[in-house]
């Protein structure tokens, strides 16, 4: 996918998408792995829903940003909670919120108002 003809606020959207996947792998997977759950599950619970809007990606870059600004709704809240409650894990936590908030902030910036009728 060339990132020629996608506006700007989509091009930080996608970045800010894929960046918070490599958040939770490297979260999950490598700095800081679960205890009482296998890391593979932990990894399939963070990551997978952020493969899932790969599908619509080919299609529409809008609509595949779309679903993943409403699946970063979960991971705002996720990164709160961990921000709140786990001080070693605080700023990962603060990255994950900036992530999210990027993401959505993306998705604002790149909506486009229809002329009015």
């Amino acid at each position: 996918m060339s990132f020629k003809g996608i506006p700007t606020a989509y091009r930080v959207g996608l970045l800010a998408w894929a960046a918070l996947a490599l958040l939770q792998l490297a979260w999950h997977g490598w700095l800081f792995p679960a205890q009482l759950m296998p890391v593979w599950l932990v990894l399939l619970i963070t990551v997978l829903p952020l493969l899932l809007p790969l599908f619509a990606l080919r299609r529409d870059v809008r609509r595949a940003l779309l679903w993943v600004g409403i699946l970063a709704l979960f991971y705002f809240c996720h990164g709160i909670a961990e921000g709140w409650s786990s001080s070693s894990e605080r700023w990962l936590a603060l990255v994950e919120i900036v992530l999210t908030l990027l993401l959505i902030g993306a998705l604002g910036a790149g909506v486009q108002r229809k002329p009015a009728r």
